[in-house]
């Protein structure tokens, strides 16, 4: 199934959410993840609490992941990825795709097009 949120709506998406993951590549063959705070405002979301690592990578390449974890088992994860801007000590990050994910038994593809238990959540970008 697949659910049109705005960007000014995903403030409110996140609010179920206890923790932030920004995952960025930077011009390594893997990811680096570090534990954040990440606040929605305007249709941007601001990253406060980045490492030099994280920094250093969004300038080499913006394409960054933000991964917010569920507070129970079996509840939905917030995946937002977009294009991350060094600001400060921090990010600013203008999303692109917003989905809510959780692994589950389905059969076959859900509306959303993943084989999993998952609600695709539009942004405009």
């Amino acid at each position: 199934m697949s659910i049109r949120v705005e960007p000014d709506d995903l403030a409110e998406t996140v609010t179920g959410f206890p923790v932030a993951h920004l995952l960025t590549v930077g011009g390594r063959p893997r990811p680096h993840v570090g534990s954040v705070r990440a606040t929605v405002t305007g249709g941007t979301v601001r990253v406060d609490g980045v490492g030099r690592t994280a920094l250093g990578d969004v300038a080499r390449d913006a394409a960054v992941t933000l991964l917010w974890t569920p507070a129970e088992p079996g509840e939905y994860s917030l995946i937002v990825d977009g294009s991350a801007a060094v600001s400060g000590d921090g990010l600013v990050v203008t999303p692109h795709r917003a989905v809510l994910h959780r692994p589950a038994a389905a059969p076959g593809r859900s509306a959303a097009g993943c084989a999993a238990d998952c609600r695709d959540l539009p942004v405009d970008g």
